[in-house]
């Protein structure tokens, strides 16, 4: 997804995490993670919650892991010999095809909000690792002012909740899974937390 230049924009430290940890697991589901991001994974540590501990075992995953053996891994989950063990596409999880009309209406909303998709990039944008990356860059302001709450419940319960945790209990539960059994962990117990953040909320 492109962005606006960077700027300095005040965003709460609660809300930072949260798109912190958005943005991470758009990185690691964009691609095969390298020799950098799985150090950086290993350095991770979590406390005594359903998150913290989803984390933990992850870094404890990445600190074994190879880049080629990661490499292998996503290649079998997502890419395959005609298709991966997964379709990670929110028209795929909640239509049983692609480029259906949850596609259309994500474009719609993306164009309302001036998120644009990469050149570089050419994968339907409601693949799994784009709305992570929307929704993180949404909550920081990177592709202007941050989204109000009210705007985040209604994005995320439009394009995200109907299916997001589906997939990542797939992912968790996948024949060719080993680290990204725990990045399924981690994305499904933070879009539970997110689930409930919102329903909770009345923005």
């Amino acid at each position: 997804m492109t962005a606006e230049p960077a700027r300095t924009i005040e965003v709460a430290a609660e809300d930072r995490l949260r798109a912190d940890l958005y943005n991470y697991l758009g990185l690691i589901l964009s691609a095969p993670a390298d020799r950098v991001l799985l150090d950086q994974t290993a350095a991770l540590s979590g406390d005594d919650s359903d998150l913290g501990q989803a984390i933990g075992s992850l870094a404890k995953v990445a600190k074994v892991s190879t880049p080629q053996g990661v490499e292998r891994e996503f290649n079998a989950l997502f890419i395959g010999l005609g298709r991966g063990e997964l379709l990670p596409y929110g028209s795929y999880y909640l239509t049983g095809f692609l480029n259906e009309k949850p596609l259309a209406a994500l474009r719609g909303d993306m164009a309302a909000r001036g998120i644009t998709r990469a050149q570089n990039v050419f994968e339907p944008e409601d693949n799994i690792a784009s709305l992570m990356e929307m929704m993180g860059g949404m909550i920081a302001g990177r592709f202007g002012t941050p989204a109000a709450l009210g705007d985040q419940k209604t994005f995320f319960n439009k394009h995200i909740g109907p299916w997001a945790a589906h997939f990542f209990q797939d992912l968790e539960g996948a024949k060719t899974s080993v680290l990204y059994a725990s990045v399924g962990r981690v994305g499904r117990v933070f879009m539970e937390i997110e689930a409930e953040a919102f329903r909770l909320t009345t923005a």
